[in-house]
């Protein structure tokens, strides 16, 4: 516990690639004294990202092999002698609403494991969630419904998750798949796993997923993947 303000040692992970006008305000609306660490992991970016990442009270650790997973890997990586309790995730493209990061720590501090902040239960401005997002959200959450009996509304990066349980589930998913292989293994962990409401706004520039066709078929391709390899007789269940 942190002794001043008798909390858990929170720290943020925020993997970044090409978001210099939107990290600025991401860490900004980090709530004050909620958080012991903030690590942005630059994911290779062209944009001067790390450069304005530099100029934030954050930690910055570069990232040259790209992908999703690696940047939050890369992260984790970054923190793992001085491990804090609980570790929330988000992303940098401003789409989220990081002061809404208390509900995911009063989630984890109310005894959840992992707390996934849901878009589809919470507000979302009309345009945020692209109609191929949300389809592919829809259909994840249906087979890992089908797979292992448990009802997910979202996938989305927002989370909170415990550190203990994160060394649990031994994440190496490089890309696309990294939110979905957390959720799918928390399941097979047997972890404590709750959904909590937050809201969704349009991005800051252009999605570099659900923005283009190649995106979006390539990340909807992974995440499927991901669920069936864990899935019940799955070559990677349990590991």
């Amino acid at each position: 516990m942190n002794a001043a303000v008798g909390r858990p040692r929170v720290a943020v992970v925020i993997p970044v690639f090409n978001e210099r006008d939107s990290l600025p305000r991401v860490v900004g609306a980090i709530p004050a004294g909620l958080v012991d660490e903030i690590v942005v992991v630059d994911n290779g970016s062209t944009d001067g990202t790390g450069a304005i990442a530099r100029g934030l009270p954050v930690r910055v650790v570069r990232e040259d092999r790209r992908g999703y997973g690696s940047a939050c890997l890369a992260g984790v990586a970054a923190i793992a002698s001085l491990p804090p309790e609980i570790l929330v995730f988000l992303d940098g493209d401003f789409s989220d609403h990081p002061e809404e990061m208390p509900r995911l720590l009063a989630a984890i501090q109310a005894g959840a494991d992992l707390a996934i902040g849901s878009r589809m239960l919470g507000q979302r401005e009309p345009g945020a969630l692209l109609p191929q997002a949300r389809l592919g959200n829809a259909l994840a959450c249906a087979l890992i419904r089908l797979l292992y009996g448990h009802r997910y509304t979202d996938l989305g990066p927002f989370r909170a998750i415990r550190w203990c349980a994160y060394e649990r589930l031994g994440m190496r998913d490089a890309d696309f798949g990294w939110t979905c292989e957390m959720q799918v293994k928390a399941l097979c962990a047997g972890l404590r796993v709750v959904e909590v409401p937050v809201s969704y706004r349009r991005r800051v520039g252009v999605s570099k997923i659900t923005g283009t066709v190649g995106g979006t078929l390539r990340a909807g391709y992974k995440i499927l993947w991901t669920i069936a390899r864990y899935g019940r007789g799955g070559p990677d269940r349990g590991s």
